[in-house]
């Protein structure tokens, strides 16, 4: 055992965040905390980090257990270069290798050997610090630093940057890089998945799966969750519930225990009922009877009833925020086209002729590492930065609504509701209902703007937005710091929207349940991908593994400059043709290949920019074409490879 919360109870100034929190945090296990938007998640890690003190309840730690803690807002570390702050968990070792560094200097000066006694004592020194530095890991502390910076996507050229220079995600991905490279003993993780991209994603949850130590991770990522974690502890109305399961068998076994909960709730309240009743019909009858044995009967009864512990009313579906999307008008059916855009920012060539499409109706998510550009394209398309080269051809009537990742509020001090009548031009009463729409409850609207968290924030600036009655989303990271029941509101009103989707994101759930099309931003092109997230991996399994034949064929077919010919004396007559012959059919089948080959690249292309509307038949003949092109590619390749054995 190295965490045990028992009862915990936690205030806000005057606020009851937690009321009864139980949990425990066992060696090995990785545990994901989830739940709303306000629920008391960050709290609790701060309890356990020792950050905050519980206002009631016992809190244990094992003596002496290193915890490592990432919250949602970066760390500030002045002064400091990158890899100081992903080297901050290993400051003895190195103070101890600028030691070693140092005496290293030392022994090489000229007039060292003069002092015999004073060199040996240099020696005795470094021999221990070398001594120390080994067993402590020292040698392997770059390796392992580059390990993690790698997996999370850090350029190791950016070591020598001072940290206080970067964006916020870029603080946030080192500060958890610095963690994943300290290991400690238990790991408290605040929404490590919202400034990764899938790649960064998907190694963290590798890693994490294969980590030592206890995890205990703030997310509402869910397919991280049923990647990564071995049990669920859901934070609701102040209190936990634990579930021995990853987040897919969370929701099965929450909707049996729920209905359980209210099949015992609704068989209390029949008990309930009836005894109520009984204590009414004994008083009647001592009243009528003037019989005080009905009296004492009916007091007995209702100290029972008062003893007894009273069930909550289960709530089977909890309030969620209804977004409930619309279009003011509806757009011409060719909303944008892209045509060679070209974007550099100095010597960078971020975007290199990009082409796309974007139909009324569409729902397309573009996806990319970090620093793809996919941030840039959407300001391309509002018009905030001037394309290099390239046009946008704009369909009629389209009316852009756009949420940004990043975006602060320019009069942070206001309360909710003032803010919210300021940019939404209603009147209070009206806008309170409107914000009740979005979860923001009676005093909640009085809270500042700038304490709001990241999911509320994002709710806030939804809610904006819908009422603007868009027909063309350009939605950046919708999803991040979002609950997960907000992530789902938000999902079914994306489903009914009638108008178009266009949409930066990492969530591959949100991704799999919305995307009818996926643009993958890579070296500054866009690669489509028909369908959901599913089989955008099964396609680029596919397109990898293509790519890895083709190129184990290349390194096979040497050019034959590169095979060193035998002397003609030493060539053995073949069994068939004359060597011009033969080399005449291979030429001819090299450029049957060729053509094969280019016919086969054609069909994918055209096949992945179809459009939505595209009927089933077309595609379907168009696949059939495809299979007998690649027939006939896979024929044509077993030639060749028999008609150069044959010249061999």
């Amino acid at each position: 055992m190295i965490v045990n919360c028992q009862n915990i109870k936690a205030y806000h100034g005057a606020q009851l965040v937690l009321e009864d929190v139980n949990l425990d945090i066992r060696q090995g296990e990785r545990i994901g905390l989830i739940g709303r938007n306000g629920s008391g998640k960050s709290t609790l890690l701060q309890l356990i980090a020792g950050r905050l003190r519980p206002d009631a309840g016992q809190l244990a730690i094992r003596k002496g257990t290193d915890i490592g803690y990432l919250t949602q807002i970066p760390a500030e570390f002045e002064g400091r270069t990158v890899y100081d702050v992903l080297a901050l968990g290993h400051q003895e070792l190195l103070e101890c290798r600028l030691k070693m560094t140092e005496l290293e200097k030392l022994m090489s000066e000229p007039d060292a050997a003069d002092g015999p006694d004073r060199l040996a004592g240099w020696l005795q020194q470094y021999a221990a610090l070398q001594e120390k530095f080994e067993r402590e890991g020292g040698y392997e502390l770059d390796a392992a630093i580059e390990r993690v910076a790698d997996g999370l996507r850090i350029d190791r050229g950016s070591y020598t940057q001072a940290y206080a220079t970067l964006s916020g995600g870029e603080k946030t991905r080192i500060n958890l890089a610095s963690q994943l490279i300290r290991k400690p003993e238990l790991l408290l993780l605040d929404e490590p998945t919202n400034h990764l991209d899938l790649h960064g994603v998907e190694w963290l949850e590798d890693y994490l799966t294969q980590y030592d130590g206890s995890c205990l991770i703030v997310s509402h990522d869910r397919y991280f969750l049923d990647r990564v974690v071995t049990k669920i502890v859901e934070l609701e109305d102040g209190e936990s519930q634990s579930y021995l399961t990853n987040y897919t068998g969370y929701m099965k076994e929450k909707e049996a225990r729920l209905l359980q909960q209210f099949a015992d709730y609704q068989e209390q309240q029949k008990k309930i009922k009836k005894m109520t009743e009984t204590i009414k019909q004994l008083e009647t009858w001592g009243r009528i009877g003037d019989n005080g044995k009905f009296f004492r009967r009916a007091a007995s009864m209702q100290k029972a009833l008062d003893r007894m512990e009273k069930l909550k009313r289960p709530a089977l579906e909890a309030k969620s925020a209804d977004f409930g999307l619309t279009q003011a008008d509806r757009s011409g059916r060719k909303v944008v086209t892209l045509e060679g855009i070209g974007k550099s920012y100095g010597s960078r060539k971020l975007l290199d002729a990009i082409d796309g499409a974007l139909a009324y109706g569409d729902k397309v998510m573009l996806i990319g590492k970090n620093g793809a550009g996919k941030s840039t394209l959407f300001k391309l398309i509002l018009g905030e930065e001037t394309a290099d080269e390239g046009r946008f051809e704009w369909g009629a009537r389209v009316d852009i609504g756009y949420l940004a990742q990043q975006e602060y509020p320019d009069a942070p001090k206001k309360s909710v509701l003032d803010y919210f009548r300021s940019e939404a031009g209603l009147e209070e009463g009206e806008a309170r209902g409107v914000l009740a729409k979005y979860l923001f409850y009676g005093p909640d609207v009085f809270k500042s703007v700038n304490l709001l968290s990241g999911g509320e924030w994002t709710r806030m600036r939804l809610a904006l937005l819908v009422l603007r009655k868009p027909n063309l989303l350009l939605l950046d990271e919708p999803t991040n710091h979002l609950d997960i029941a907000s992530r789902e509101a938000l999902e079914e009103a994306l489903e009914t929207f009638p108008g178009t989707v266009l949409a930066i994101s990492h969530d591959r759930y949100f991704i799999n349940r919305m995307a009818g099309r996926i643009w993958e931003l890579d070296n500054g092109r866009i690669t489509v991908y028909l369908g959901n997230f599913d089989e955008y991996q099964e396609k680029r399994k596919q397109r990898e593994n293509t790519s890895e034949n083709a190129a184990v064929q290349g390194r096979s077919a040497a050019p034959p400059a590169v095979v060193k010919a035998k002397p003609a004396a030493q060539r053995r007559p073949s069994g068939s043709g004359k060597p011009a012959d033969r080399r005449q059919e291979r030429d001819t089948l090299e450029r049957s290949i060729a053509q094969a080959e280019e016919r086969l690249a054609a069909l994918d292309a055209a096949m992945q920019e179809q459009e939505a509307g595209t009927d089933a038949h077309s595609l379907s003949e168009q696949w059939a074409e495809r299979e007998a092109v690649q027939e006939e590619l896979d024929r044509l390749y077993e030639q060749w490879l028999a008609a150069g054995e044959e010249q061999g």
